[in-house]
Parts: C-alpha cells; sequence; structure tokens
C-alpha cells in the first residue's frame, strides 16, 4: 500500500533548515494496521501528510495504492486522496452548521454522487443513526469522531490515516474509536494512526517508531 525510499522533508525556518523527515524508506502492506509513535516534534504528521498525498516531499520516492505520487498532476493527486484516502483528524474537522448525515454525505460534494443508502449505512455501522439529525455542537467528542470516520470512509477508500483520532477524548470513548478502527481493518483496509496513546500503538500490528526525522524502530 506504502513503500517509502529515502524520504525527505525540509523545511526553511529563517536561517534554519529543519529536516522535519530526513531520508526514511519503509512499507506498509495492504490490509495492515500501523501505529506511528514518536516525541512532540518527531515528523509523525508530516509523515502522514506525506502518505495521504496532502504535502509533496522533497526528495525520495513515495508510491501510494501502486502510484508513483511525484509523477501525478495536482488533479491525479486529488483523484487519488479522493477515491482511495481517508483522513480522520484530532479535532474532528466536522462542519458545524450542517448535521451529522450531511456532514457525512460531504465528500458527495466532490465526487458528485449523494448516495442517500451509503449515508445510512455508515451511520449505522458508527452508532449514530439516532443521532443523523443533529449538529456538531450537540454531540459530545467521541460521536464527533465517530462522525468524521463515518465520513472518512464515505468513498469506500482503501486506507485510513488517523492523525491523534483519540487526542481530544477521555479513555473510555478513546477505547470505543480503538475498537471501531480494528472492525475497519478486520474488515480489510489498511489502517494507519499517529498516536500519543500507548494502548492504541499496542493494539496496531506494527509501531513506526521515529525520532528527530528518522524512523528508529519498525
Amino acid at each position: 500500500m506504502i513503500e517509502a525510499r529515502n524520504l525527505k522533508k525540509l523545511y526553511r525556518r529563517g536561517a534554519e533548515e529543519v529536516r522535519a523527515v530526513d531520508g526514511v524508506s519503509f512499507e506498509i502492506d495492504d490490509g495492515e494496521f500501523v501505529a506511528v509513535v514518536g516525541p512532540s516534534g518527531a515528523g509523525k504528521t508530516t509523515l502522514l501528510q506525506l502518505m495521504g498525498a496532502m504535502d509533496k516531499p522533497t526528495s525520495g520516492t513515495l508510491r501510494v495504492a501502486g502510484h508513483e505520487l511525484s509523477g501525478l498532476s495536482d488533479g491525479q493527486l486529488t483523484r487519488l486522496r479522493r477515491e482511495s484516502l481517508g483522513f480522520v483528524f484530532q479535532q474532528f474537522g466536522l462542519l458545524p452548521t450542517l448535521s451529522v448525515e450531511e456532514n457525512v454525505a460531504l465528500p458527495a460534494l466532490f465526487g458528485g454522487r449523494r448516495d442517500r443508502r451509503r449515508v445510512d449505512e455508515l451511520l449505522e455501522r458508527v452508532g449514530l443513526a439516532h443521532r443523523r439529525r443533529h449538529r456538531p455542537g450537540e454531540l459530545s467528542g467521541g460521536e464527533m469522531q465517530r462522525a468524521a470516520i463515518a465520513r472518512a470512509l464515505y468513498n469506500s477508500p482503501r486506507m485510513i490515516l488517523a492523525d491523534e483520532p483519540t487526542g481530544n477524548l477521555d479513555s473510555a470513548t478513546s477505547a470505543r474509536i480503538f475498537d471501531l478502527l480494528w472492525d475497519l481493518h478486520r474488515g480489510g483496509l489498511t489502517v494507519v494512526v499517529v498516536t500519543h496513546n500507548e494502548a492504541l500503538a499496542d493494539a496496531a500490528e506494527r509501531r513506526l517508531m521515529i525520532r528527530d526525522g528518522l524512523i528508529v524502530a519498525a
């Protein structure tokens, strides 16, 4: 699913060069559940953004879902993100003026195919059918994250990329999100999670430990 070779992402901060990702090589197989762990500022989120085609590497090669990303146009990258990848973030990213069902259906605005049955199926899957007409401000943190996961699944992606999906949640709610991610993994999805949560990291099949932009254990 993912193959990186000598992948680098460098930034300039004034006169300083920040080596956010510093020549890493790794593979993630189709259907794996992988946790990306490491201290704050280690490069975890930058690495996830590269894997999700949300940022471009400074150098190195990266293949995602069979595509060499450096060879894709901006339009092709957008299509790859829309059709093959689902994204889940710590801050949920729900639009506050829309209902749960409208938030879940948002990818249809970009994909051009609104499917009410798909929304119904996903709300049932994440246990939010009874909250479909509520707005995000009326939900708990765990419910907002489940709505965000449902939205990420709308286009039937091959891989879910989650950046600290339990960072704003208590331990009991985090456990329910773990269970949902594991159910998705058992259903065949590749799941990659950036996390500080040791319980979630322990639940993954494998860890990528990153420190100072380098993978120090895999």
